[in-house]
């Protein structure tokens, strides 16, 4: 763990064999992040773990996105790159399939849905996108949570932030995209957290 974190800092340097090392170092983490949120997906994915994460790769070694706090901060981004990914690939494949067709989510042990649809994963990257707007932090939340599957502990490290913080943050984004997946009316919540 030290061993990463020290070669994210030599990465923020711009240090080139850190970088090369850092991928050797972390590539294996990858493909089971890539392979976590592909079992979200639907079966017969076109991208496959490997692809994921070399697209997720490619959006990290961009130079301005290499100011890497720690380990959990990043694979926090990559979780977030792996996302965005595959929302854009969603959008693309069903873009005009079934449009404004109510989606339903459950709760399995308090935690959001282990395997969201293709129409789900959109819902959701549009609650999350409207939930920015209230409060970037309680997203970032979530991208750990659910999208990097992160502790508590490991969230509140990622983000520098409390433990009890991110308890709240979670049960309120939870309850924001129940709503958002449930086709409430107006898509939030009634009640904004702090910031």
């Amino acid at each position: 763990m030290n061993d990463v974190t020290r070669l994210l800092e030599r990465v923020g340097e711009g240090d080139a064999a850190a970088r090369n090392a850092l991928i050797e170092a972390v590539y294996g983490e990858l493909q089971g992040l890539a392979r976590n949120h592909l079992r979200r997906e639907r079966s017969g994915h076109t991208l496959s773990a490997t692809a994921l994460v070399h697209e997720a790769w490619l959006k990290l070694a961009d130079p301005r996105q290499q100011n890497w706090q720690n380990r959990a901060h990043f694979f926090g981004a990559a979780s977030n790159a792996m996302r965005r990914i595959l929302v854009d690939h969603a959008r693309a494949r069903d873009a005009a399939k079934r449009r404004g067709e109510r989606v339903s989510l459950t709760e399995v042990d308090g935690d959001l849905s282990e395997t969201p649809s293709f129409d789900e994963v959109l819902v959701i990257d549009t609650a999350l996108g409207e939930l920015a707007q209230v409060n970037d932090r309680i997203v970032r939340v979530v991208e750990c949570r659910y999208f990097a599957g992160l502790t508590i502990p490991e969230t509140a490290e990622a983000l520098g932030v409390s433990h009890t913080t991110v308890s709240e943050d979670w049960r309120f984004a939870r309850a924001w995209l129940h709503r958002a997946l449930s086709g409430s009316a107006d898509g939030s919540c009634q009640t904004n957290p702090e910031s």
